[in-house]
């Protein structure tokens, strides 16, 4: 059985696993300044944290929540899932190692 490279069809693992991961990841870059600030304040606080970083949690979850609600970032990550597949059925190698450099010396 042969792949089409440019099949658009997803399947259920890819809907509700693989694109929610690619988001996830793509979220937290979008967050960092949130993130940062909400790690710099649990550094901070000890073990009081829950009581004086409420204000950097919410900011970091608004974050988040936000940009996982966005329409166009669902379709931005499902592309670009969509593109590292099709480029994986092509090559038949995993976009880690494709990103990986070579050794220059042997």
């Amino acid at each position: 059985m042969t792949l089409d490279p440019t099949d658009q069809h997803l399947r259920h693992v890819e809907k509700d696993v693989l694109i929610p991961k690619v988001m996830r990841k793509k979220a937290w870059e979008r967050c960092s300044e949130q993130a940062q600030d909400f790690t710099r304040c649990c550094k901070d606080s000890g073990l009081v944290t829950v009581v004086k970083c409420q204000k950097e949690n919410s900011a970091l979850k608004d974050c988040l929540t936000s940009y996982y609600k966005d329409t166009a970032s669902y379709e931005e990550c499902r592309m670009e899932y969509l593109k590292e597949r099709e480029e994986f059925r092509i090559t038949v190698i995993p976009s880690r190692k494709r990103l990986q450099k070579l050794p220059t010396s042997m």
